[in-house]
């Protein structure tokens, strides 16, 4: 894997990982094929495990190397951490607050952002996008970051990123298109609207990479602003809606652990 794609240039890199991310997707919402309905422990669980990876991936493939990455310019590791950090936390938060939105399991009159008359489905699609924005964009700098030839950032690290966040975009996929399916749309128009949360991943990627490849001295906080991102889509979503069943708490938590376990395996084992 290290082989194909150190050919690339880093843009095609990120765009590789990033097709590869939204194809699991779009492999989530192809669930609607199957089935109509998911057992909803199991569909907490995958939350709960697609929480844990994001976590994991902010430090592991996020925040530390960016971090050492500002050492490694001269700047101060801690500031540039923290105003990456909140930076792509306020950025998500005004993002969340103005784009109109709803989180799956609602009902329609809990919408959140500049309220609108767009139809259920659009405001579902779009709670999802708002998680992918940070997931391509992470991607994105992560591969663009090998081009700076800094010890803290390399291709092992980008792919292993690249895998986790697509690990956990499958239950993401599945979010949107199966209560679609459920209240009674077409399976095709299911998937076409669970899919189609994922395209926004290959182009934040690509614009990721681009960017700080321009822009060398801005990289730590191009890392930790996509953690700060990350961050935020998890607290703010992944984990009060994986929690949102009592009875499912315990459970749910585990597979939050399984989750952050796997991600740092494959980070340290890769980068």
């Amino acid at each position: 894997m290290i082989e194909f794609f150190s050919q690339f240039n880093p843009i095609v890199q990120a765009l590789i990982a990033t097709l590869f991310t939204y194809g699991v997707t779009a492999a989530g919402a192809g669930l609607v094929f199957v089935t109509k309905t998911i057992n909803q422990k199991l569909f907490d669980s995958m939350l709960g495990f697609a929480a844990g990876v994001m976590i994991a991936a902010s430090f592991w493939s996020l925040l530390s190397p960016g971090i050492e990455m500002a050492e490694q310019l001269g700047q101060v590791p801690w500031l540039s951490a923290a105003i990456g950090f909140m930076g792509g936390g306020i950025f998500m938060r005004l993002i969340d607050k103005f784009l109109p939105h709803l989180h799956p399991g609602l009902a329609i009159d809990k919408s959140e952002g500049v309220k609108t008359s767009w139809q259920r489905s659009t405001l579902l699609v779009l709670a999802i996008t708002l998680h992918n924005i940070p997931e391509g964009l992470a991607v994105g700098v992560a591969f663009g970051a090998v081009a700076a030839d800094l010890p803290s950032a390399t291709l092992e690290g980008a792919i292993a990123l690249a895998i986790g966040i697509g690990i956990q975009n499958f239950p993401e996929g599945t979010a949107v298109s199966m209560p679609l399916r459920r209240e009674g749309m077409s399976k095709g128009k299911s998937f076409f609207l669970g899919q189609a949360s994922g395209v926004v991943e290959p182009i934040a990627g690509v614009l990721g990479a681009l960017f700080v490849m321009k822009m060398q001295y801005i990289l730590p906080y191009a890392l930790c602003f996509a953690a700060g991102a990350m961050i935020f889509v998890v607290v703010e979503e992944l984990i009060p809606e994986s929690q949102r069943k009592l009875e499912n708490i315990d459970t749910v938590t585990m597979a939050t652990m399984i989750g952050f376990s796997v991600m740092m395996v494959l980070d340290v084992a890769l980068g």
